[in-house]
């Protein structure tokens, strides 16, 4: 392969694809671009053997990390430097309907890391892919540093920040071998909580802490009509997720289960439904959903994926 030149297929048909980034602050230098435009200044290709310093992300299977993600993004692990608190969200089917079959990296400043009055954070930066053929990295220089601040707080494509410290990073996987994958949970009194919402005790399963959370009077638009369901990561993991939920039925076999896939969402940072099942078909003695007032409900996890920090 010519090193002038890189194809985008090369790059997507790598099972192991590695980002990085170093990442250090300058002064009295001249502003960046917007918020996710292509770069305006001119930028200087090379190759290299030495890698970045700072952090790093590998995928297990970048194949896998691309159909999980579709046409969303993936957001690495919290990264620090010189005080200031980093991510990488990386676009692997591009970042808009224009730049599909694309792969974006951009760099995130942590909204903790703006202060008031606002901080200005200047970035020496460089988009870079590594090439397993040649065993080299294929790097491009902006040749102004970037500015960051609490209007523009990400930059990028394939980024590398430099700081000469010690390297850190991180390993994508997934998997769907997992490890005790059903919890079922008893919510006795059920006619009588009170509470607008109620938790289980953690439980573990594929390695990691769970837990459940249930509304038993609805949540949302389910709020007096339904009782609402949830799968939460006890340390707030933002990873992908395959389970089924339940509301099981003590009479027969009609359990009540729905699917959840894909990254938590955003009102609360797991899995669920607002409208699990219908509060009508739990007061209804002849259904079986609530026998001697006790309410059952479960979780299947199937598979899951992982963050794993290399320090």
């Amino acid at each position: 392969m010519e090193k002038d030149a890189i194809k985008e297929e090369e790059i997507i048909s790598n099972d192991l694809l590695w980002k990085k980034a170093d990442i250090k602050e300058e002064s009295d230098i001249s502003e960046g671009s917007q918020k996710h435009e292509k770069l305006k200044t001119a930028l200087l290709p090379y190759w290299r053997e030495r890698p970045p310093t700072t952090y790093s992300v590998t995928f297990e299977s970048f194949g896998k990390m691309m159909e999980l993600v579709n046409n969303g993004y993936y957001e690495s692990l919290p990264f620090t430097v010189d005080g200031i608190n980093w991510t990488f969200k990386i676009y692997p089917n591009g970042n808009s309907d224009t730049t599909r079959g694309l792969i974006y990296l951009y760099v995130k400043i942590d909204d903790s890391s703006i202060t008031d009055p606002p901080l200005d954070v200047y970035a020496e930066i460089k988009f870079f892919v590594y090439n397993y053929g040649i065993s080299e990295y294929y790097t491009y220089q902006e040749v102004e540093p970037v500015k960051f601040d609490s209007v523009q707080q990400e930059w990028g494509r394939w980024i590398d920040v430099f700081v000469a410290q010690r390297n850190k990073s991180e390993v994508f996987s997934y998997d769907e071998n997992i490890s005790n994958p059903v919890f079922t949970w008893s919510l006795p009194n059920f006619s009588t909580l009170t509470l607008d919402s109620y938790t289980s005790d953690p439980f573990s399963s594929g390695d990691r802490n769970w837990v459940l959370k249930v509304y038993p009077n609805g949540d949302g638009v389910g709020k007096d009509n339904s009782l609402s369901l949830y799968l939460l990561s006890e340390s707030n993991e933002k990873n992908y997720v395959r389970a089924t939920l339940r509301v099981l039925n003590q009479i027969g076999s009609d359990n009540v289960e729905k699917p959840v896939e894909g990254w938590p969402n955003a009102a609360e940072n797991g899995w669920g439904y607002q409208e699990f099942i219908p509060l009508a078909d739990l007061q209804d003695a002849t259904k079986g959903f609530v026998v001697d007032d006790l309410l059952e409900v479960e979780v299947e996890i199937m598979a899951i994926s992982k963050q794993t920090p290399i320090n």
